[in-house]
């Protein structure tokens, strides 16, 4: 289990899948192979295979203690989703929940889920299947999700997105059984504070909601980032963007101020989705930006 302490919050990181290589081109269909070429001496083999013309990825939850409470970082995909449009997503059957129990964590323990947007991996946990009915997989957890993302992805309200049927089922079984359960706190403006050492900012474009945790705890600071990089080679590309942006540009915008954030601040950046280390301090290379420092688990 690789475990770390930043200040006085313990972080914890819980594998639901472990790296997988995806079709490079499919996750990265506007990037030139030169980019990948590039910095390939650097990236592989942990994030990519150029031989396979693979992108690596794994689906990850933080698992942070802070001031006496059990927060979660995303849920992942779950077990037993139809996700008829994303084979990767449907019908898993996982031991997420063995793996959170090894990291010390039972349902009932954990106070607050972060959501850092509304995608099919990242509140698949949210529920699990019981009797038949889709039911909050946290009894007593208090599920923090941004008003515009549960409203843009709700489907009563009819918006046209850019993921299409690659999102079907997700709002109906992820997020509304814990809305209807009243667990969902929906939060929305330039903040939101979860404790006095971690705090809610948005980070529109990935998805309107998008939303990056930070942490400043003593002399620590970092950065929960969701889904504003997908791979490493963001950070000497950063206008790069994956396929599932839904406004690439302002998911760009947001992505270099998180950068320029963590360049900074010596924030460590924890992205969702890196194998590998996980984690990382990066610092301003130009206008772009570089590893300055991979993070250590204990």
């Amino acid at each position: 289990m690789d475990t770390m302490t930043l200040g006085n919050v313990d972080i914890s990181r819980v594998v639901e899948l472990p790296p997988t290589g995806l079709p490079r081109d499919i996750i990265f269909p506007d990037v030139p192979m030169e980019h990948w070429r590039a910095h390939e001496s650097w990236l592989a083999p942990d994030f990519v295979d150029l031989a396979a013309d693979e992108v690596r990825t794994m689906i990850q939850t933080w698992v942070l203690r802070s001031e006496g409470r059990t927060i979660l970082i995303d849920t992942g995909i779950g077990n037993g989703r139809e996700r008829p449009h994303m084979p990767f997503f449907h019908h898993l059957d996982t031991e997420y929940l063995g793996e959170l129990a090894a990291a010390g964590v039972r349902p009932e323990d954990v106070d607050t889920v972060i959501c850092t947007h509304v995608h099919g991996d990242h509140v698949g946990w949210n529920t699990t299947l019981v009797d038949g009915e889709w039911r909050p997989t946290f009894p007593n957890a208090q599920y923090v999700i941004s008003r515009a993302d549960f409203d843009y992805w709700n489907p009563e309200n009819g918006h046209r997105t850019r993921s299409g049927p690659k999102m079907a089922n997700v709002f109906e079984d992820s997020v509304a059984p814990v809305h209807r359960a009243g667990q969902t706190v929906l939060w929305e403006g330039d903040h939101y504070d979860i404790d006095a050492q971690l705090r809610l900012e948005p980070a529109p474009g990935h998805t309107p909601g998008s939303t990056v945790v930070r942490l400043r705890s003593g002399t620590d600071r970092a950065l929960f980032a969701g889904d504003l990089l997908h791979s490493p080679l963001q950070f000497a590309e950063p206008h790069d963007s994956p396929c599932f942006d839904e406004d690439e540009d302002r998911a760009r915008i947001a992505r270099r101020r998180v950068l320029e954030s963590a360049a900074d601040e010596g924030a460590l950046l924890f992205p969702a989705h890196f194998p590998g280390a996980g984690a990382a301090e990066v610092r301003r290379d130009g206008d772009r930006f570089a590893v300055k420092e991979w993070a250590a688990w204990r």
